[in-house]
This record gives structure tokens, C-alpha cells and sequence, in this order.
């Protein structure tokens, strides 16, 4: 059961820290080179999608991470089950209210307040992939050093 959970952890993690970085470095960069409006519409659909498989990914990326801990992997893989969890309450605190607002069907989508918004959330997103990240080198450090 210990491996099984291991493994779950890991490779949750990774899928989840690959997402994410990949939103940073290639998605949002691509579509904040395009005029606002553009930006603004192609960010809210991309967004949903992408909400529900990383939410789905850090969550079950937590509780394996925190199974292992539980059948005797070793605190580090609590560590690494806290590290990932927290981008779940990271995202529902602290992105949630730029989210809202880049969400609401009212905001002038070419506005210079949305491109402002956008930028904010691009930094906001930075911070849970590198959360992720730690998470996934903690985790495969442990798998390696096992």
C-alpha cells in the first residue's frame, strides 16, 4: 500500500507541477501577447478546464502524499502532501477574488484593468507552481533516495 500511495503522490504532483508550469511559461505569456479583449476570451474558458484537472490532481496528490506518511513512508512525505495541498487553499484565498472578477460578465474584457487583472493572475499562478514543483522534487527525491 505504501508504494501505491507513493507513486500516486508522485506522479499526481508531477502531472499537476507540468500544468501548471506550462500555464506560466507557454499559455498565459501566448495569450497576453495578444490585444486584451483576446486575451480576456481565450483566458476564461482555458481557466475552467484546466481548474477542475488540477484541482482534481492536487487534491489526490495531498491525500496520497498524506497516506504514505500514514503506512510509514516518513514525515517528508507529509511535507510533501502540504506543499501541494496548500495551492488549494492558496487558490481559493488569494486567486479566487482576481478570478471572480476576471469572470464577471460584466468587466469591459479590453479594459486596462482586465490586462491588469490578467498579469495579477499570471503571478498569482507562478506561486502554485512553484508550490507543485517543491512538492514533486520532495517526492521524487524520497522515491530516488528509497
Amino acid at each position: 500500500m505504501l508504494t501505491a500511495t507513493q507513486f500516486v503522490a508522485t506522479l499526481c504532483s508531477a502531472l499537476f507541477t507540468g500544468a501548471a508550469i506550462y500555464v506560466n511559461l507557454v499559455e498565459h505569456p501566448a495569450r497576453m501577447s495578444c490585444d486584451t479583449k483576446i486575451a480576456a476570451t481565450v483566458w476564461a474558458p482555458s481557466y475552467q478546464r484546466g481548474a477542475v484537472m488540477q484541482a482534481s490532481l492536487a487534491i489526490l496528490s495531498f491525500m496520497a502524499g498524506a497516506a504514505a506518511w500514514w503506512f510509514g513512508g516518513g514525515f517528508l512525505w507529509l511535507v510533501g502532501a502540504v506543499l501541494i495541498g496548500l495551492v488549494v487553499p492558496f487558490t481559493l484565498v488569494v486567486v479566487k477574488p482576481t478570478t471572480k472578477q476576471l469572470l464577471d460578465p460584466a468587466r469591459d474584457p479590453a479594459s486596462a484593468e482586465t490586462r491588469r487583472l490578467l498579469e495579477q493572475w499570471g503571478k498569482l499562478h507562478a506561486v502554485r507552481s512553484g508550490l507543485s514543483l517543491a512538492a514533486t522534487l520532495l517526492y521524487m527525491d524520497l522515491l530516488i533516495r528509497a
